[in-house]
């Protein structure tokens, strides 16, 4: 759902434009949400592996795996 999640909001915004992971997690349990804050990190690294999206941090490209600090994620070929 989280996956499904990231890709529909991506798909509402412009190409070059980036998500919060919370942003996901809210969509999918607004109660919630704080609970789903690793598995959308999870899902979002799912499609990074994918070659689907990137996370970001201050507008570069990271590894997710191995960052702690906030995250953004957008369409890949922005």
């Amino acid at each position: 759902a989280l996956e499904v999640a990231i890709q529909a909001l991506l798909d509402q915004r412009p190409r070059s434009a980036t998500i919060c992971p919370s942003e996901a997690a809210r969509s999918v349990d607004p109660g919630g949400w704080r609970e789903l804050m690793e598995p959308a990190r999870a899902a979002a690294r799912r499609l990074v592996a994918a070659g689907e999206v990137e996370i970001t941090q201050g507008g570069r490209i990271v590894d997710s795996s191995t960052t702690k600090d906030l995250i953004r994620i957008r369409r890949t070929g922005r």
